[in-house]
């Protein structure tokens, strides 16, 4: 890979937890629009910072494809890379197809997904949101992200795709391994895939009103095996950036004054603290990724044929170039990079069920805990240590202890 003379970036380190805005503005002043960078290993990659080098990578499938079988690292790539289930590599999932199969993949996961009643969405959301309060609100302190959060969507997203509510903890667990990328990751990736396995079994013999159901209904002929693939998706990817949502949130609303006033009044204060925060603090940080077609040039950098891409959204989301924030942060201006663009972002639906569930969560909490405070000083707190998500390790918030519904 050709790198100019300053040396590329470690995409690691405490400082994509602790001051990540900084670390991007220093990228983009040292080097431009593209960064070089090196992921575990010493391995070559390039960060797209620019907004508008992200909107050409993500809508040009064709030079910057999502087969990830062109990347020209994969002979130093060893078995047990952690981040291989982040990149992916010969896996049969919507992620890493393109063309017309892609075009597919996505409508029988967006049809399977617009099959879910909304309201019976949100009725979810809210019976597992009591159900988890119920479990710490006589206590009058609690970790909202250890006990709350990281709970609530894939309780939700579990039912919704047809397993039994008993094996929801074992899926976070096995999710959160995956997506933290450390020397878990393959193991939490496997449970993963064996769930998903023998959910679609069940499914076979006793089908439901349930998102496997419908995926297993489709008529474009997936296999079970790719079908599972694209479940282990959407599992991750509606779970952990909705955990992370929700507590990035509640984060804003309990250390800004702007959010004070109204925090316990009407919800569009909500909803205002769930948009800031795609813009200025969104869960998913950073996304692998693209690979080149062929060599091409890109923000003034040389691209060989091969070499990976991986999309600075949140980066994007802050370039100068183009952000005014007078106008970014009012008024539900949508045009964030958060869930990606062009034909491999979130599916619609699939914003749509991670909206439902983050808000419902925020306000079933705001509503059984009206003087909910941080039980800490907010300079202490922490972020996971990820350059790919951005969530925090704890939440620890008190209130005044109230009575099990």
């Amino acid at each position: 890979m050709t790198c100019p003379a300053s040396a590329p970036v470690p995409l690691s380190g405490p400082r994509f937890a602790t001051e990540p805005a900084t670390l991007y503005r220093e990228m983009r002043r040292d080097h431009g629009a593209v960064a070089p960078v090196v992921l575990d290993g010493d391995i070559p990659a390039w960060l797209v910072l620019g907004y508008r080098e992200l909107h050409q990578v993500t809508g040009d499938p064709v030079l910057f494809s999502r087969d990830s079988d062109l990347w020209n690292q994969w002979e130093n790539i060893p078995a047990d890379w952690p981040l291989l289930p982040m990149i992916g590599h010969k896996q049969p999932s919507i992620l890493y197809t393109v063309g017309e199969r892609h075009r597919q993949r996505a409508a029988m996961i967006s049809h399977a997904l617009e099959a879910v009643d909304p309201f019976e969405l949100r009725s979810h959301a809210e019976q597992f949101a009591d159900e988890l309060i119920d479990g710490f609100c006589g206590k009058g302190e609690t970790d909202i992200v250890a006990d709350y959060a990281m709970m609530l969507p894939v309780r939700v997203l579990a039912r919704i795709y047809g397993f039994s509510d008993e094996q929801g903890p074992a899926l976070v667990t096995a999710m959160n391994d995956m997506i933290d990328g450390r020397e878990r990751a393959l193991a939490g990736q496997q449970h993963l895939a064996e769930s998903m396995v023998g959910l679609l079994a069940a499914k076979h013999t006793q089908p439901g009103e349930d998102v496997a159901s419908y995926m297993l209904d489709d008529t474009s002929g997936f296999t079970d095996e790719e079908i599972a693939q694209d479940l282990m998706v959407m599992m991750a990817a509606g779970h952990q950036p909705t955990a992370d949502w929700i507590g990035n949130s509640l984060r804003l609303m309990l250390t800004d004054d702007r959010f004070a006033a109204s925090l316990f009044g009407g919800r569009h204060s909500v909803a205002e603290a769930m948009n800031e925060v795609l813009w200025e603090d969104t869960p998913t940080q950073n996304v692998a990724g693209r690979w080149a077609t062929r060599d091409t040039t890109l923000g003034g950098r040389h691209i060989r044929s091969g070499d990976l891409l991986l999309l600075g959204l949140a980066a994007a989301n802050a370039d100068p170039q183009v952000r005014t924030d007078a106008s970014v942060l009012t008024g539900g201006n949508n045009a964030h990079f958060s869930f990606g663009h062009g034909e491999h972002r979130c599916p619609f639906p699939a914003q749509e069920v991670a909206e439902v569930i983050a808000r419902t969560g925020i306000e079933v909490i705001l509503d059984r805990l009206p003087d909910i405070d941080l039980a800490a000083p907010a300079e202490s707190l922490t972020r996971r240590p990820s350059p790919w998500l951005r969530g925090l390790t704890d939440l620890r918030v008190r209130f005044t202890p109230t009575p099990a519904l």
